[in-house]
């Protein structure tokens, strides 16, 4: 008894060792199965895509891009058929200086004096062409860069008693007027430097080459620019000059006799700082912006040799007599930089009138007016780039779309001489 008692002991003992054997081997293989489940959804699992029952049932509710129904060759097509397309243009230009006037009491009335040159600069703009059928039907500025900064140029003008309307001669004694002056082997801007002047040295004038005066100073010899120097000694403001009646004044008659159409325009018109104004107050003139500033037409005339006349004419003829926005606003009388697609936009800011009056005058000296390589004003050469002729009819090739507009601007200018 005890045997079998003993025997059913052990096999029960060994039927619990069993079954707790096969419990754990029974959980290692649910884990197992568990981490082959878990790897096989990982990696190996197919998508399932829906049925085609199912498809048709929901495609209604489901919002589609268009991409795939784009034809991208017929938006082509459609757009060369409207035969529109636009350009982008990147190029450096010239940054034109300012010129400052400023009233000097010390010196008589109709004398002007630089007393800093001034330097052009460069940038780079982006021009926008749009073109209709391969012609350009909108161009405007859409960015501007500097690449060098201009310097002002700084004009003293005279505001004292008298008036002087002498021109050097070779043999008389000048004055620098600017704080430095180089004196260059040959007359231009590209020449050696031998020396620098200062404000107020003595020089004496050997030579005259258009803008360029060659001279003597100390042990100093070569060529300066015209502009910079004065025939009145700057340090003796009582001293009068011999010679001011030397240059007379020409008479209304004989400046009314040099008027025609195919008049040439790069040389001045003769009229003096009194007849300006004269010609230039007037009832048309509602907000007085030229009458006020006649005296710039005089002093161009006499540092760039340009009719004035000419160029007021062009100002009243863009401005509509000093009415414009462009001229009110932005004290800009030849709506100057503004392009047909958006004029006020890209018309240039000028601080006064005489800012603008001044730039003007040397655009015209400076690129329509003569050709290239002439000597022109404060020592520089004329670039030419839209020369035909110094005459009106030359000036609108270029410089205007509208063909009417030298006819326009005679007009007024025949206004003005017969003022006189």
């Amino acid at each position: 008894m005890i045997g079998d008692y003993m025997k059913t002991k052990e096999n029960k003992e060994k039927k619990a060792k069993i079954t707790i054997k096969n419990i754990i081997y029974f959980l290692v293989f649910i884990v197992f199965m568990l981490y082959s489940i878990l790897f096989y959804n990982l990696y190996f699992s197919k998508k399932v895509y829906a049925t085609e029952e199912t498809a048709n049932q929901d495609i209604e509710n489901i919002n589609i891009s268009q991409a795939e129904k784009i034809n991208i060759e017929e938006i082509i097509l459609q757009n060369t058929n409207h035969g529109q397309k636009e350009e982008y243009e990147v190029k450096e230009e010239v940054l034109e200086y300012i010129t400052k006037y400023r009233t000097n009491t010390s010196i008589p009335k109709g004398v002007v004096q630089v007393v800093q040159e001034g330097r052009q600069g460069t940038q780079e703009i982006t021009i926008k062409k749009t073109y209709q059928n391969e012609e350009i039907i909108k161009e405007e500025q859409v960015n501007q860069k500097i690449i060098t900064a201009s310097v002002n140029k700084i004009v003293e003008i005279g505001g004292g008693s008298g008036t002087s309307t002498y021109t050097p001669k070779v043999g008389d004694t000048l004055y620098v007027t600017s704080d430095r002056l180089s004196v260059m082997v040959e007359p231009n801007e590209n020449s050696q430097k031998v020396a620098t002047l200062s404000k107020n040295d003595e020089l004496k004038l050997k030579e005259i080459h258009g803008s360029w005066y060659r001279i003597e100073s100390g042990t100093a010899r070569g060529y300066v620019k015209a502009e910079c120097t004065i025939y009145l000694n700057p340090n003796a403001s009582n001293e009068k000059t011999s010679n001011e009646s030397s240059t007379s004044t020409k008479n209304a008659s004989q400046l009314k006799s040099t008027v025609s159409f195919n008049m040439v325009l790069n040389k001045p018109s003769g009229l003096s700082l009194e007849q300006f104004k004269k010609v230039l107050t007037d009832n048309k003139d509602k907000n007085n912006i030229l009458s006020s500033n006649a005296e710039y037409f005089y002093y161009i005339e006499k540092q760039y040799n340009i009719n004035g006349v000419f160029v007021a004419a062009v100002a009243i003829h863009e401005s509509a007599w000093g009415t414009s926005k462009i001229a009110l606003e932005k004290k800009n009388l030849f709506g100057y930089g503004a392009y047909d697609s958006n004029p006020y936009n890209s018309a240039y800011h000028f601080s006064n009138y005489s800012e603008s009056i001044d730039l003007l005058a040397r655009v015209f000296v400076k690129y329509y007016l003569n050709p290239k390589g002439t000597s022109i004003y404060g020592g520089e050469v004329a670039t030419g780039s839209y020369y035909n002729g110094a005459t009106l009819t030359g000036v609108n090739t270029k410089y205007a779309t509208d063909k009417n507009w030298a006819n326009r601007v005679y007009s007024y200018m025949q206004y003005l001489y017969n003022k006189l």
